[in-house]
């Protein structure tokens, strides 16, 4: 675990946590637990994770998330700020 934590504080040193710019939900649908301060340490656990054998259900329950619905919320986001950005009414040329 302390090699992970070693890999997750360089890649924030190097600004690969691009938590702030992704739109989470903060709590699960379903039964209402606080989830989305957990997504950035989720994708950490699992990047790091994926050389040594540590899979997302294992990320999963070190984070906490025992209720499926509360995973499920983890690992079935997408992220779509980038699409979103391109309809930015505002920065379009020629608008009024």
């Amino acid at each position: 675990r302390e090699k992970l934590r070693e890999r997750r504080k360089a890649a924030r040193a190097e600004g690969k946590d691009k938590q702030a710019a992704m739109i989470i939900p903060v709590r699960c649908f379903t039964c209402g637990k606080v989830v989305g301060n957990l997504y950035g340490k989720f994708i950490g656990l699992r990047n790091a994770g994926a050389e040594e054998g540590y899979d997302e259900g294992e990320a999963l329950t070190s984070l906490g998330l025992k209720r499926y619905c509360c995973r499920r919320m983890i690992m079935t986001h997408v992220d779509l700020i980038i699409k979103l950005l391109n309809y930015n009414s505002l920065e379009r040329k020629g608008s009024v």
